[in-house]
């Protein structure tokens, strides 16, 4: 890892991986990372297609083996499952629901296995979209499946909740509802979030931490409050390109006919004789990251 979190001892933690390895023949898709994950924090898991976030999760859930030392909530996935579930709720980029039942009915079959499962909190999520109670799953829109399986997990008084593409196939209005449910009615210091997703812009403004992956190995871990803190882009002043190059850029492009630089942890004043600055959002320090010439 090239940055690490430095959590206070007696800091509570969801989750603890020391030498998490996964391999598909010779497919490495973990390379023995090594992260933690503090109760009271939002997490998120940022990657391209293929870097490692699903098999992590699926770890972490206990839907895949692995090598390697791995805790969640206490437990070890691999062998007690049944007990971590009881606190855990997932949501998967594919929303599963049993489509003969009605909406209804699936309210009713989740509140007969499920003890920590609130309907009243379902209902109320559910009364502020267009999903009717009374039609079956297999006749609802992509669209209303994906609210009624959110409706389900947000109802549920789970420790860890895990979102792996949670809004895929919603438009930007519910995208923007359901963050900001999340934000306001379900987290808390007792719990930990952890979400994967593509449109992070939507993501970046609730998350309390995050970490890039590439190619099985996390490359950055850290706070959003730091994290925005070390990158700077600087739009290179005619004549400064050399000494621009000579402070090491994680990486450099062209806009507007200007040179363009991406520092990581160089004081902004230095930076600013060379022109104009701008911190950036994680997007942008994302690809920064991936795409860099070094760090």
């Amino acid at each position: 890892m090239t940055d690490t979190q430095t959590n206070s001892p007696n800091e509570a933690k969801v989750i603890e991986a020391k030498g998490l390895s996964k391999a598909f023949g010779d497919f490495h898709a973990l390379k023995s990372v090594d992260f933690t994950m503090p109760m009271g924090r939002i997490v998120g898991v940022i990657g391209a297609n293929g870097a490692g976030k699903t098999t992590m999760l699926n770890a972490i859930l206990g839907l895949t083996s692995y090598e390697g030392s791995l805790k969640v909530l206490g437990y070890d996935p691999a062998t007690e499952r049944d007990a971590l579930m009881k606190d855990v709720c997932f949501i998967a980029d594919i929303a599963t629901l049993p489509k003969w039942m009605k909406v209804s009915e699936v309210l009713d079959y989740v509140e007969r296995v499920h003890p920590q499962f609130d309907r009243a909190k379902a209902m109320d999520f559910l009364s502020r979209t267009n999903v009717p109670l009374d039609k079956k799953v297999r006749a609802l829109s992509k669209g209303m499946t994906v609210q009624v399986h959110l409706a389900v997990v947000m109802a549920i008084e789970a420790k860890l909740l895990v979102l792996d593409e949670p809004t895929l196939g919603l438009d930007i209005i519910f995208r923007k509802r359901f963050y900001q449910s999340l934000l306001e009615e379900y987290f808390d210091e007792d719990r930990t979030v952890i979400i994967t997703t593509h449109q992070v812009e939507e993501v970046e403004h609730i998350l309390t931490d995050v970490m890039f992956i590439k190619d099985g190995d996390i490359v950055l871990e850290a706070e959003m409050d730091d994290l925005t803190q070390q990158f700077i882009e600087v739009m290179v002043e005619k004549g400064k390109e050399d000494e621009a190059l000579a402070l090491k850029p994680i990486s450099h492009g062209a806009s507007f006919g200007k040179q363009t630089c991406v520092y990581k942890n160089i004081d902004r004043e230095t930076l600013a004789k060379l022109g104009e600055t701008r911190r950036l959002g994680l997007a942008d320090i994302f690809v920064a990251t991936m795409t860099g010439d070094g760090q």
